[in-house]
């Protein structure tokens, strides 16, 4: 039996600025699928995350999660949603506290039989008991996944969670996550402006340009035979924007 969608998206407006808004007419995604959002610097694709993770409530429109208004005050289905922001921030403790941090908001008894073997994956073990500001730009990243992951969320919404990393822990992270989601099912929507990341990870691809969803397909359709011209330009690194 197909489940039902984890999101859906109806008429939403986000007015942001003066300058700046975010419109999606009708956008669906499905359970455990990864859908990856493409498009320039200030297309829209952090928006679209903080409305999907109900830090923020569209202007108008509706936003549904697993088939009940989003309304963003919903705690029992934000326990469900993890969120790796661009610039993740730390508490003024340790990183095992940090990445344990979720884990205690959710009353799970065995934090550390969770956290140790997501550290340890990592490679922040020898960090544990460093305070967690003190870290490298690339050490926070992978803390900030660490705590998303750790959780086992049924969600995980990620805004550019590997750009400031090297390649090799770029190539860590997409396996980590990889590992997680074929263990958990989980539902990924992962905001990146490389679109070979895009390629590897996601089963869906939309791209978003000056906060207008311009096409959503599946990734082969996306990057060998898309339906809107601009998709085509942006795919073969033409300025479209």
């Amino acid at each position: 039996m197909n489940r039902p969608p984890v999101y859906e998206l109806d008429a939403v407006y986000k007015k942001q600025s003066d300058s700046f808004s975010l419109e999606i007419s009708r956008l669906v995604i499905a359970s455990g699928e990864t859908l990856g959002l493409v498009g320039p610097t200030g297309a829209g694709k952090s928006t679209l995350l903080r409305l999907l993770s109900g830090l923020e409530m569209p202007s108008s429109g509706a936003i549904s999660l697993w088939g009940h208004r989003h309304e963003g005050n919903n705690i029992e289905s934000l326990r469900r949603v993890a969120m790796v922001h661009q610039r993740p921030l730390m508490l003024s403790e340790s990183v095992r506290y940090n990445i344990e941090y979720g884990l205690h908001v959710r009353r799970v008894k065995s934090a550390q039989q969770r956290s140790d073997p997501m550290l340890e994956r990592l490679g922040l073990s020898r960090l544990v008991n460093q305070d967690a500001r003190t870290l490298s730009g690339g050490q926070l990243q992978l803390l900030a996944i660490g705590r998303a992951l750790v959780v086992e969320p049924e969600v995980l919404l990620l805004d550019e969670p590997t750009a400031h990393l090297d390649p090799a822990n770029v190539a860590l992270v997409e396996d980590v996550i990889g590992e997680q989601k074929q263990r958990l099912g989980m539902t990924i929507v992962w905001a990146t402006h490389n679109l070979f990341q895009a390629r590897r990870t996601a089963s869906k691809i939309a791209l978003l340009l000056s906060g207008r969803l311009i096409e959503i397909t599946d990734r082969e359709t996306f990057f060998d035979s898309p339906s809107d011209e601009r998709t085509k330009d942006f795919v073969q690194g033409k300025m479209v924007y």
